[in-house]
């Protein structure tokens, strides 16, 4: 069964076929998906994927080693594109969080090893009678969170951290 998302907008049916859910190991894409859920906070998926690919090209494709250095000349460059999210905090946050990132990096040698160590690199799969029942945030996005916060990461808060591993496949939430 699909969830009832996935058939509200034809960009969030994409996204649900091809992308949610499916396990990632890609730093690059892990990286893209934890700055766009971050920049989600308060708004809508389907916001996020309609500006996606502004966002990518604003921010060099979710080059972290780039939006690490970013000056505030970038900030007020990104504060003024169109495709953007028009918000401070969250943009000084991407520039912070690619600097945690490729701290997390250098410590485990990807960002993936780090992600997944959480589950010792297997999905957590549940299945859920209605999809009314599926949780915003478990023991899992807790304590992902909780970890993230304490490596200084900014915008991941457990719910944001729940559409995170959702997204990367790590939790994979199922209709029966």
């Amino acid at each position: 069964m699909r969830f009832s998302w996935a058939d509200s907008h034809p960009l969030m049916s994409d996204y649900y076929e091809y992308e949610w859910g499916k396990p990632s190991h890609d730093d690059t894409y892990l990286f893209e998906m934890l700055i766009l859920e971050g920049m989600q906070a308060g708004l809508s998926w389907l916001t996020i994927l309609k500006r996606r690919e502004g966002i990518r090209q604003a921010l060099d494709q979710f080059d972290y080693h780039k939006i690490a250095a970013y000056s505030e000349d970038d900030i007020n460059r990104l504060l003024h594109t169109d495709e953007m999210i028009k918000n401070k905090l969250k943009i000084n946050s991407i520039i912070n969080n690619a600097q945690r990132f490729l701290e997390v990096q250098n410590e485990y040698g990807s960002f993936d090893q780090y992600i997944w160590s959480f589950t010792d690199d297997e999905p957590v799969v549940t299945y859920f009678d209605d999809e009314s029942y599926v949780p915003a945030q478990n023991l899992l996005s807790q304590r992902i969170s909780k970890d993230l916060k304490r490596r200084g990461f900014k915008f991941v808060g457990p719910v944001i951290v729940y559409g995170f591993l959702s997204a990367i496949g790590m939790i994979q939430d199922r209709l029966k």
